[in-house]
């Protein structure tokens, strides 16, 4: 694993800290590889429960590094190669880890989340945002369009008036202005952003991990489909969860008047 990103499981939680301070954990080859790698490991572990992003430093992630970034741009074209391949190879693939992984995503965002770092904290499930951090779309101000899924997530969080607003004048949004847009879930003091967003992500690891799952594909399909193709769908997912153990578990222990402990499964 690459020191710029580092990977921690423990009781069901695994925690992803981006760890790039020097450059705001701009988003070089390396990094994106190993936060792709990571997501991936997660997702596929059985014993993760809920996610935990975060970062080290004072930004959560400022985006592509455009240092590396302008050595493609000068460099010679490459006979049927893409300038943008990163959003194949890493943007799109990160994006999808996150919001298709059978269990909860934190993004505990500690600092400024731009470009890239944006879109991946609006593809996690809940946001818990310091206070001091701020969000920026930042494509159109460096003649870019949306990516890392952010043209998808964006309109849910906010409506596509507003989504097309901040992506095509991109600007500043602070953590107070991002909750009452409905990007930040959780505002806390930016000393407190750490033990805030862990405790949230260990409660989601504690929980009901099949119903969490439900939950996460059933918000994904009904934004794209019909009532009624939903109400198809909720019929699905209610029997999966409803035929899991943590269901079993949680009406004998409401039954007893006991708090369930869940199994995730």
């Amino acid at each position: 694993m690459a020191d710029t990103v580092l990977y921690e499981v423990a009781d069901g939680l695994a925690t992803i800290t981006l760890n790039r301070p020097e450059a705001m954990n701009a988003l070089d080859t390396e990094t994106k590889d190993a936060l792709r790698d990571t997501l991936r490991e997660a997702g596929a572990d059985q014993s993760v429960r809920a996610v935990l992003l975060t970062a080290t430093g004072r930004a959560f992630c400022v985006g592509q590094d455009l240092k590396e970034h302008v050595s493609t741009l000068r460099g010679p074209a490459t006979p049927g190669g893409k300038t943008m391949s990163t959003v194949q190879e890493h943007y799109n693939p990160i994006v999808s880890a996150i919001a298709t992984m059978p269990k909860p995503v934190v993004a505990g965002v500690n600092g400024v989340a731009a470009g890239a770092g944006a879109g991946f904290a609006f593809a996690a499930d809940y946001r818990v945002v310091a206070d001091s951090a701020s969000f920026n779309t930042s494509f159109a101000g460096v003649a870019l369009t949306a990516d890392s899924g952010a043209s998808w997530t964006l309109p849910r969080l906010v409506g596509p008036g507003r989504a097309a607003d901040l992506l095509m004048f991109p600007r500043k949004i602070t953590a107070q202005e991002a909750f009452e847009l409905g990007i930040a879930q959780k505002v806390v003091p930016t000393e407190e952003l750490p033990a805030a967003a862990l405790a949230v992500a260990r409660e989601l690891a504690q929980g009901p991990t099949v119903a969490y799952a439900a939950i996460k594909e059933s918000l994904a399909y009904g934004s794209s489909h019909s009532l009624i193709e939903t109400l198809v769908k909720e019929d699905e997912l209610q029997e999966r969860a409803g035929t899991s153990a943590d269901h079993r578990i949680a009406v004998e222990a409401f039954l007893n008047k006991e708090r369930p402990k869940y199994v995730g499964r």
